[in-house]
């Protein structure tokens, strides 16, 4: 039977923080230009310019169809070579943590899009003809009128988003990235105790994931009030 033995989790809790706050940088940073690019693709969609429709379009079902951990493979390879170019970054320079954030947030960005877009459709057309009738351009008019509810309806639908994105920094671990759970897996193997450490961050992951999963419920209970 398993001799279970948790004694090397109190010593390891600095470096787990530390590896906790690369997956909260890594989520907050996705969150933010996926939502701010995910909107511009959502317009783009809704445009009646043929170009743009398609170019979004067709980047939404790229990233939709391609599995996650293969798009951050593709930028640890990626990035790393473009900023050295650009930026004259030397070959030995650590571009993961920058690399991890681009796939995330261009990924995620493409997911953001799609819920962006029904939150748009969600609006009332005769909202924007009301816009229309006041005088406004079609920008003022998804600005000022149509954004704001449509953020309102799907404000639970992106924070639920987001609670998933936080779960898939995980898979930072293909670059070696110390995140949450690298820094667990790499504390249990050095330890010996591997067993315990993922047990102890699947109860993290648990807690943190429940918790804001209970918050986004009353939320969306209040939004549907």
């Amino acid at each position: 039977m398993y001799d279970f033995d948790w004694s090397s989790i109190p010593g390891a809790l600095p470096f787990l923080w530390e590896g906790m706050k690369i997956s909260l940088e890594i989520t907050l940073v996705a969150v933010i230009v996926g939502i701010l690019w995910g909107t511009l693709l959502a317009l783009m969609r809704l445009s009646g310019i043929s170009p743009l429709a398609y170019f979004a379009a067709g980047y939404v079902n790229l990233f939709r169809s391609i599995p996650l951990v293969m798009v951050l493979l593709w930028f640890f390879l990626i990035v790393p070579q473009f900023m050295q170019a650009v930026l004259g970054l030397a070959p030995t320079a650590d571009t993961r943590l920058v690399s991890a954030m681009m796939g995330f947030a261009l990924f995620e960005s493409a997911y953001y899009a799609e819920i962006i877009r029904a939150g748009i459709q969600s609006v009332p057309k005769g909202q924007v003809a009301a816009a229309y009738a006041l005088g406004m351009t079609y920008g003022q008019a998804m600005r000022l009128v149509v954004l704001p509810q449509a953020f309102r309806n799907m404000l639970p639908l992106l924070l639920t988003q987001a609670i998933i994105l936080f779960q898939d920094t995980s898979l930072v671990y293909v670059s070696a990235l110390a995140d949450f759970f690298g820094a667990a897996y790499k504390v249990g193997d050095r330890d010996g105790r591997l067993v315990e450490l993922l047990l102890f961050a699947g109860a993290v992951y648990f807690v943190l994931c429940y918790g804001a999963s209970y918050a986004v419920k009353r939320l969306q209970r209040r939004v549907s009030a």
